[in-house]
C-alpha cells in the first residue's frame, strides 16, 4: 500500500516558528513532525510514500531525500499553486492505482494505521475518515456516524452554535482510486468541503473510524507545546525519544557521550537533551523541557517547562519559563522570558531584559539591555488570539487599540481590497474614536485605496451611504455604549452590512503577518471629506415613508431621547417636515455621556417613561448612541421590552401587509408564529446575531426583521438595523392601523421568556454540545443556532457564547413559574454535562 503525506502547510498560526521552515519540519522533541509520521507509516508496513509539497518545499526534500536513510521509498508531488487537500492528492493520481492512505505531515499521532485500513476493507468503503474526540472542535471538521460507522453528517469548521459533536476529522483517510472521479484536475479541491459532501449526497460508501490513541494538530503555539510535552511524558506511543540517563531518571539524551552536565546541576524530568548540550554549574532544568543540540545553559540559569532549539545560549542566571526559544538565540545574563513567549531565530536578548508573557519576537531582532518587552516585536503580529469579536474589533483605547495599531489595521484592511477601490469611514462624536479613525485613515491609502470621510454620523447612516455609493466597504469607529474605556471598530461590506467571517479572517491574516501592500507614490489612495453624503440618507429616508406625503390625521406626540449622540443632527430636521409634536431630550452632543452604565441606562428609561406619561404622548423612544436600536415606552408610560416591541411591530406589519414574511432569531417567542398564522404570513428563524438578521434582510424577500433587543430592519429602505428610521416607521404603522401601543400590548396573550448564563470552560463546550445533541436529537425543533428543545408550547434554547466561556439558556413557557422551572432544570443540565465524557 502507498501513503500520501500532505506536507504543504505554511503554518501561519505557528509563526515565528515557521518563518523560515515549513510546518511539517517543526521539531517535536527529537525529530521533525513529518519524520515521526514517516516512521509510523514504516511501523505499519507502508514504505512507498508520496509527499505533497508547496511552502518551502526544498527544505523537506533536502532533509528526507529519497527516504532511503529511513528505509522508505519517497517521491514528491509539488504544487505550483495551492490546490487544496484533495487537489494536492489528485496531482499524484497516476501513481495511486490501488487502495491508499492519506495522512498529514504536521499532526502528531500514534494511531494504529493497520486497524484503520482493516476497518476500511471490512466495510468495503470507498473512503474512510479517521475520527477523534477533541475538547474544542471549532477548528476541525465535525462528523457524526450511524451505528455501523457510516457517516451521516459532517460540517467543516463549525461555529459554536453549529457544533453537534466533538468527534472531528483528523485528516487521515483510507481511499480507493475511484475517489479521483470527484476530484477534477487543475483547480483547488478540498476533501471536507467538496469531495466528501458529494460522496455523502450520492450515497457512496463513506465511513468513519473512531480511533483511540493520541492525535494533536500542532497548528498553534499552545498545541505545539502540548504535543511536545505529551511525547516527552510518554503519552504518545512513538518509541523512546532518546537514551535515558543512567543516573538521572527522566532525562533522555540524544547521544549520551556528547552531553555535558555539571555535577551540581539540577534536572527534573522529563527532559530531552540534544547532542553537544552543556548544562553548567548551578543550572536548574524542570521538565517537561526540550533542549536540542549545541545549546549551552550557563551557570545558575533556570529552564522551566520550555522548548529550546538548536544552537541557543542561555546566559548566567537567565530564566526561561513556559516559553519557546528558537534556533541560535542568545539570551544574555539575567534576562527573563515568561509564559507563552516565543523568541525567533537568531534573536539577541540583552542582559537583564524581560520578555513578558505571550510576547512573540520575530527572527533577527535585538532587545537592548534592561528593556521590558510587553508587546510583540514582529512583522506579523500574533499578539491577540483573534482581532474580531461580536462588536467588530474592540479593545481598551491606548492600551489594546493604539494609533499605531489602528494605522497597521488600516493598512491590513486596505491590502485586502482592490487598488483604486473606495471605502467610507466615519465615527461617533467622542475624541477617542476620532483619534483611532484618523490613524486608520493614515493606513488605508498606503495600499492604494481611496477614503471618503463622512465625519461623525450614526452607524445606520454610514451603512446606507456605503450601500448607495460605489464604495467597496465602510468602517465606523465608536465608543462602546457600555464602557467609556473601550472602542469598537466596525467593518461593513459593499451592502453596508457587517463583513462575514471569511473576510474577518482575511483581515486578521494580513494584519498578523503584516503582509501589507505598499503602493508606489502615484498610486497612494486619496483622502477626501464628504459630510454632504448624509443628504443621500435623508433623501432616501423621505422617499421610503408615506408620512412625508400623507402625514397622520390625528395629532401625534412623541418624546425622543437622543442620548447626546449624532442622531440629533439628523432627526429633528426630518421630524419638523412631518408635523409631529416632538419633545426632545438630551439633544445636544456630549461626548462624556455617550456611554452609560446599566444603572444609568435604567434611570434614563424611567425618566423617559415619566415624561411620556405626564405629557400623554403617543410614545417615548430612546435611541442607542450608535443609532441602530430603539428602546420604547408606550402611551401609559410603561417600558416595553425588546421582545414585546418586536411582536407589536410584527402584528402591525402583518395587518398592513397580509401574507408578509418576517424574520426573527431562533430565540424569539411563539407569539410570532401565532401572529403569522392569524394573518396568513410567514416567519423565518435566523441565528441569534445581528449579522444573520441583516443577511436575511438582504437575501430573502422579507418585510421586517427584528431582534429582541430593540433592533428593527425594514428591508424596503435598508437591510441594516436603523433606529432613526424605525422611529418614524413605528409612528407610520400606528397611524395607519389606528393602534395605541398599550392597547396593542394588552391584546396579546401573555408569554414568558427567561434567560440565564452558565459558565463553561472552553475545553468542555464541544463535549457539552455533543452530549446535548445526542440526548435531544429527536426533540430538536431545528438546528439553526445552538440546541433548541421543542416541548410543545414551551421550548428551551441552549446557545454557546462565541466569545466567552459560557452558555446562554433561553426558555419560553406559559407561566413565570414554568419558565423558572425550565431555566433551573436546563442550567443544571449544562453544568452537569461539563464533567461527563
Amino acid at each position: 500500500m502507498k501513503a500520501v503525506v500532505m506536507a504543504g502547510g505554511e503554518g501561519s498560526r505557528l509563526r515565528p516558528l515557521t518563518i523560515s521552515r515549513p510546518k511539517p519540519m517543526v521539531q517535536v522533541v527529537n525529530r521533525p513532525c513529518i519524520e515521526h509520521i514517516l516512521l509510523l507509516l514504516k511501523r505499519h508496513g507502508i514504505t512507498d510514500v508520496i509527499i505533497t509539497l508547496q511552502y518551502l518545499a526544498e527544505q523537506i526534500q533536502d532533509y528526507l531525500g529519497d527516504g532511503s536513510a529511513l528505509g522508505l521509498n519517497i517521491t514528491y508531488s509539488i504544487e505550483e499553486t495551492p490546490l487544496g487537500t484533495a487537489g494536492s492528492v489528485g496531482l499524484a493520481r497516476d501513481q495511486l492505482t490501488e487502495t491508499f492512505l492519506v495522512i498529514s505531515g504536521d499532526a502528531l499521532t500514534d494511531f494504529d494505521l493497520s486497524k484503520i485500513i482493516a476497518f476500511h476493507r471490512l466495510r468495503r468503503a470507498e473512503a474512510t475518515l479517521t475520527l477523534y474526540s477533541v475538547p474544542n472542535p471549532l477548528e476541525y471538521g465535525v462528523v457524526i456516524l450511524n451505528e455501523d460507522g457510516r457517516i451521516r453528517q459532517f460540517l467543516e469548521k463549525p461555529s459554536w452554535g453549529e457544533v453537534f459533536s466533538d468527534t472531528v476529522n483528523t485528516g487521515i483517510y483510507v481511499l480507493e482510486p475511484s475517489i479521483f472521479d470527484v476530484i477534477p484536475p487543475g483547480r483547488p479541491v478540498d476533501f471536507s468541503a467538496e469531495v466528501y459532501p458529494r460522496l455523502l449526497a450520492e450515497g457512496r460508501p463513506l465511513y468513519g473510524y473512531v480511533a483511540s490513541g493520541y492525535w494533536c494538530d500542532i497548528g498553534s503555539i499552545p498545541e505545539y507545546q502540548r504535543a511536545t510535552s505529551d511525547l516527552l511524558s510518554g503519552r504518545v506511543n512513538l518509541g523512546p525519544v532518546g537514551v535515558e540517563h543512567p543516573e538521572r531518571p527522566g532525562v533522555f539524551l540524544e547521544h549520551p557521550d556528547e552531553v555535558k552536565i555539571a555535577p551540581d546541576a539540577i534536572i527534573s524530568g522529563p527532559v530531552y537533551l540534544g547532542a553537544d548540550c552543556q548544562i553548567k554549574s548551578g543550572a536548574v532544568v524542570y521538565g517537561p523541557s526540550v533542549i536540542r543540540a549545541d545549546c549551552v545553559i550557563d551557570s545558575g540559569a533556570q529552564i522551566d517547562r520550555s522548548i529550546i532549539w538548536r544552537g541557543t545560549y542561555i546566559g548566567e542566571r537567565a530564566e526561561v519559563r513556559g516559553a519557546i526559544i528558537c534556533r541560535q538565540v542568545t539570551l544574555k545574563a539575567k534576562a527573563m522570558v515568561f509564559e507563552g513567549a516565543v523568541i525567533g531565530d537568531k534573536t539577541v536578548i540583552s542582559e537583564g531584559a524581560i520578555i513578558q508573557p505571550g510576547v512573540k519576537i520575530w527572527p533577527d531582532k535585538e532587545i537592548e539591555a534592561g528593556a521590558t518587552v510587553s508587546s510583540s516585536i514582529i512583522w506579523g503580529s500574533q499578539g491577540r488570539r483573534s482581532l474580531f469579536s461580536r462588536y467588530g474589533i474592540s479593545g481598551l483605547v491606548n492600551i489594546d487599540l493604539t494609533p499605531e495599531f489602528a494605522a497597521k489595521l488600516g493598512a491590513a484592511y486596505g491590502a485586502t481590497l482592490p487598488k483604486g477601490a473606495t471605502v467610507i469611514m466615519s465615527r461617533d462624536p467622542h475624541r477617542t474614536p476620532r483619534m483611532i479613525k484618523r490613524a486608520m485613515i493614515a493606513g488605508v491609502p498606503s495600499a492604494g485605496v481611496d477614503v471618503i470621510d463622512v465625519k461623525s454620523v450614526p452607524i445606520p447612516v454610514v451603512r446606507y451611504i456605503t450601500r448607495q455609493t460605489d464604495a467597496i466597504g465602510g468602517v465606523h469607529v465608536r465608543l462602546s455604549p457600555y464602557d467609556t474605556r473601550i472602542v469598537d471598530i466596525k467593518f461593513f461590506d459593499t451592502n453596508g452590512l457587517d463583513i462575514d467571517k471569511p473576510f474577518e479572517r482575511k483581515i486578521e491574516n494580513t494584519f498578523f503577518r503584516e503582509d501589507f501592500r505598499r503602493t508606489y507614490q502615484d498610486e497612494i489612495g486619496v483622502i477626501s471629506e464628504a459630510p454632504q453624503l448624509v443628504e443621500q440618507y435623508i433623501e432616501g429616508y423621505q422617499r421610503s415613508l408615506e408620512l412625508f406625503t400623507a402625514p397622520p390625521v390625528q395629532p401625534t406626540t412623541i418624546v425622543v431621547d437622543y442620548a447626546h449622540a449624532a442622531a440629533s443632527n439628523i432627526l429633528p430636521v426630518l421630524f419638523s417636515q412631518l408635523g409631529l409634536n416632538v419633545v426632545s431630550l438630551n439633544a445636544s452632543i456630549d461626548e462624556t455621556k455617550l456611554a452609560r452604565s446599566p444603572q444609568e441606562f435604567d434611570e434614563s428609561m424611567r425618566q423617559l417613561a415619566a415624561i411620556t406619561a405626564a405629557l400623554r404622548a403617543n410614545m417615548g423612544v430612546r435611541l442607542e448612541p450608535g443609532g441602530e436600536k430603539i428602546y420604547v415606552v408606550d402611551d401609559t408610560g410603561t417600558i416595553i421590552d425588546g421582545a414585546m416591541l418586536a411582536a407589536m411591530v410584527a402584528a402591525m406589519t402583518f395587518e398592513q401587509q397580509p401574507g408578509a414574511t418576517i424574520a426573527v432569531p431562533v430565540s424569539a417567542p411563539r407569539i410570532f408564529d401565532d401572529l403569522a398564522e392569524q394573518y396568513g404570513g410567514t416567519v423565518l428563524r435566523t441565528k441569534v446575531s445581528q449579522q444573520a438578521l441583516m443577511a436575511t434582510a438582504l437575501r430573502q424577500q422579507v418585510t421586517l426583521c427584528a431582534d429582541l433587543e430593540g433592533g428593527l430592519i425594514f428591508p424596503s429602505f435598508s437591510p441594516a438595523m436603523d433606529g432613526l428610521y424605525a422611529i418614524t416607521r413605528l409612528v407610520e404603522l400606528l397611524a395607519r392601523t389606528g393602534q395605541r401601543l398599550a392597547a396593542l400590548a394588552r391584546s396579546f396573550p401573555p408569554f414568558y421568556l427567561m434567560r440565564r448564563q452558565v459558565r463553561c470552560p472552553w475545553e468542555a463546550k464541544g463535549r457539552v454540545m455533543r452530549l446535548l445533541n445526542e440526548q435531544y436529537r429527536d426533540r430538536q425543533a431545528s438546528q439553526i443556532d445552538g440546541v433548541k428543545v421543542d416541548l410543545g408550547r414551551e421550548w428551551v434554547l441552549i446557545l454557546p457564547d462565541p466569545d466567552r466561556p459560557l452558555f446562554h439558556i433561553i426558555v419560553e413557557s406559559t407561566s413565570p413559574e414554568g419558565a423558572q422551572a425550565l431555566l433551573d432544570k436546563y442550567a443544571g443540565l449544562v453544568a452537569g454535562l461539563q464533567g461527563e465524557r
